[in-house]
C-alpha cells in the first residue's frame, strides 16, 4: 500500500516505526563499536611498557623508539594522523600517518603503530605520508603550515 493510501495516523505510526527500527540497529551498532574499542584499549594497554602505560594514562599518547634509526615517536589517541617524530625535548618535528588496512578501533591501530616502529620503521616510514606540524604545537591541526 502506498503512502497516498494511508491515513494520517496509520502513516505517521509507520514513520514512526522505521524511524525506531533504524535506532535499534544504530544503537546495537554502536554498542559493539564500544565495546571494540574497550577490548582495543585493553589490549594495548597490555602491550604498553610501564612507562608508557603511565604516560598514555596521563596524556592519551605514549613514545616508542624506532628500531633502525633510534628516533623518538609519539603516538596520539585518534584516528590517522596521530604519530608525531619528536626531538630529545619532546617537541614535534614532523608528523607520520600510516594506518593499518580494514577497519580497526583506535587502539589496534595505535598498537600496530607501535610495533611496525619497534620492529620495521623503515618499511613503516616507506609507505608514511608526511605532514608538517604546526607551532605552537596542537594535535591534530597539523593541516596549518607554519608561517616562516
Amino acid at each position: 500500500m502506498s503512502a497516498q493510501g494511508l491515513t494520517p495516523a496509520r502513516y505517521a505510526r509507520t514513520v514512526l516505526g522505521e524511524c525506531v527500527r533504524k535506532f535499534q540497529a544504530w544503537r546495537a551498532r554502536y554498542t559493539v563499536l564500544g565495546e571494540g574499542e574497550a577490548r582495543g584499549l585493553t589490549l594495548l594497554r597490555e602491550w604498553l611498557s610501564v612507562e608508557q602505560r603511565a604516560q598514555f594514562d596521563r596524556s592519551r599518547y605514549f613514545e616508542v623508539i624506532g628500531c633502525d634509526t633510534g628516533r623518538h615517536y609519539r603516538i596520539c589517541y585518534r584516528p590517522g594522523t596521530n604519530v608525531y617524530e619528536i626531538d630529545e625535548v619532546g617537541r614535534p618535528l614532523m608528523g607520520w600517518c600510516f594506518v593499518p588496512s580494514g577497519h580497526l578501533v583506535e587502539g589496534d591501530v595505535m598498537l600496530a603503530q607501535k610495533i611496525v616502529l619497534e620492529t620495521d620503521e623503515r618499511a613503516a616510514l616507506a609507505v608514511a605520508n608526511k605532514f608538517p606540524v604546526q607551532f605552537p604545537f596542537r594535535p591534530g591541526a597539523h593541516f596549518i603550515r607554519r608561517a616562516y
